[in-house]
């Protein structure tokens, strides 16, 4: 399909640090996390070596690496070429090789084979305004198979409208004080300012139109973090 000129376009919109090279080892310790709680989750709700996942926004790919024993197929889909190929060398070193790499985002993928059994996405959809956000979640229902699972985890602000300011700047005074181990405040402003964390109650309701039932939804203490686990529901005929 020809994209339209007024379509959005992913890649402007990632932050030019994502396409750093010397930028993104930084962000790969930074970012790191412990995927082994999610993964966990996922192979609970049925993942196995038979299916299909796709990581949306798999950076360096922390998750992805770790999930892949535990599937078939698994393809980190990633706007940045850098963090992809920092994703690959990170791959060939751990002698994994069922991961396919592809640069593409929420609104310009396009799947081959088999529908996905399982999406999962961290801390990748805030980079979308919530128009593109709606179109983005339609989009991951139509790779997904129906009762297949979307899990996502986001800076999704679930705090009461009149509580912004004494949320937000609770959340800043707890950024780190090094820019080589954590975020710092500056790093945390420039998200608040030009990037697009949403609150869950605009979220739900798109996640609940692109066609999913949301099984669970689990928000942060700090009002800023949640994660939706959703099943993809049958098409209405």
């Amino acid at each position: 399909m020809e994209t339209p000129e007024w379509y959005l376009n992913e890649l402007a919109y990632a932050g030019s640090e994502h396409l750093d090279t010397g930028y993104v080892p930084n962000y790969d310790r930074k970012a790191g996390t412990d995927p082994s709680k999610e993964v966990a989750l996922l192979r609970n709700l049925g993942l196995s070596q038979e299916h299909t996942l796709i990581d949306f926004g798999a950076g360096t790919g922390t998750f992805a690496l770790a999930v892949a024993p535990f599937c078939r197929r698994v393809v980190a889909v990633d706007v940045s070429p850098v963090m992809l190929n920092f994703l690959r060398e990170k791959a060939a070193e751990a002698r994994i090789g069922n991961i396919e790499y592809v640069q593409s985002g929420f609104l310009s993928y396009e799947h081959q084979g088999d529908f996905a059994n399982f999406v999962y996405s961290r801390h990748a959809l805030y980079h979308l305004p919530d128009f593109w956000k709606a179109v983005g979640l339609q989009r991951i229902a139509a790779v997904l198979k129906t009762d297949g699972i979307f899990y996502l985890r986001d800076l999704i602000f679930s705090f009461e409208l009149s509580k912004t300011m004494q949320v937000i700047e609770d959340w800043l005074a707890h950024a780190s004080m090094q820019p080589g181990i954590g975020w710092t405040r500056a790093e945390l402003e420039t998200h608040l300012r030009e990037e697009y964390s949403t609150f869950s109650w605009l979220l739900e309701p798109m996640i609940k139109m692109a066609g999913f039932r949301i099984e669970q939804a689990e928000h942060h203490a700090s009002g800023i973090y949640s994660a939706y686990t959703c099943v993809k529901q049958p098409e209405r005929s």
